[in-house]
């Protein structure tokens, strides 16, 4: 039987917790690894703009510098999806179809989901 989970779509608030924790892009995968198997893990473009928006907001030099370094490794570790036509479609077809059901998704949720 096939897994259920072809791969997972790591969100901002998974990596902005697993960096404020001190671990690296390899542990967050190894943790997603543990729970849902061995499945593809990829970010999307915004999760990038997300994650890096911390690294100017930071209060001091050592957290933006550990913040780049984080991004950085991540970036390196963990494909980065863009954003295209086709995204934009199902972003538009998921988003439409939803709020015509009275389910109002924020954008970004579904930029990073499609």
């Amino acid at each position: 039987m096939e897994p259920a989970i072809l791969g997972i779509v790591l969100d901002s608030s998974v990596l902005i917790a697993a960096e404020c924790s001190k671990l690296t892009p390899a542990q967050v995968i190894e943790d997603v690894v543990k729970k849902v198997g061995a499945v593809p893990v990829i970010l999307s473009a915004l999760t990038v703009a997300e994650v890096g928006h911390g690294i100017d907001r930071a209060n001091r030099p050592e957290i933006r510098e550990r913040r780049r370094a984080f991004l950085d490794e991540l970036k390196a570790t963990i494909p980065v999806h863009s954003i295209t036509g086709a995204t934009a479609e199902i972003i538009a077809c998921v988003g439409g179809e939803q709020a015509a059901k009275g389910i109002n998704l924020p954008v970004a949720d579904l930029i990073i989901g499609a």
